[in-house]
């Protein structure tokens, strides 16, 4: 029975663990640099406008964040692009993945609304049915407010 046991003492005392810290390290690292690109999409600081029954945004893998600033310029995935090929990259985007793909458009309540509607425009020419305009939640309207 004492040899079975200097065994198993010997098999462990010989047991590093350099090689599975090394992996939690690089895994650690992984996660860092794969999160930081998630919020790239949500980086450009737009000012959205306001909507009392605005919803948290809840991302989906196939979601498609097109950004407006304030001067009418669109940007997805932090590059800037014209109408035409913002038009393109739509239709891309649906060949690879039809009826599944979501537009999130984040447009500063600054600009023009022109450029919002080419936006909404460009996703209807590329079939794309599901898109969406995002806003921040207001507080709840103040009783003494007219309503249309």
């Amino acid at each position: 029975m004492s040899i079975l046991i200097r065994n198993k003492s010997r098999a462990l005392e010989s047991l590093t663990m350099t090689p599975l810290i090394d992996v939690v390290f690089n895994l650690l690292i992984f996660f860092l640099i794969a999160s930081k690109f998630a919020e790239e999409e949500r980086e450009l600081p737009v000012r959205l406008p306001d909507a009392s029954e605005a919803q948290p945004l809840l991302s989906k893998p196939r979601e498609l964040f097109i950004n407006i600033d304030e001067n009418g310029r669109y940007y997805v995935r932090g590059k800037l692009l014209r109408l035409s090929e913002l038009e393109k990259l739509l239709l891309e985007a649906w060949s690879a993945n039809p009826s599944r793909t979501t537009v999130i458009i984040r447009a500063d309540e600054r600009c023009r609304l022109q450029p919002v509607v080419s936006a909404i425009n460009a996703c209807k020419k590329a079939h794309i049915t599901d898109y969406r305009l995002a806003t921040r939640k207001t507080g709840p309207p103040s009783e003494g407010a007219n309503s249309p």
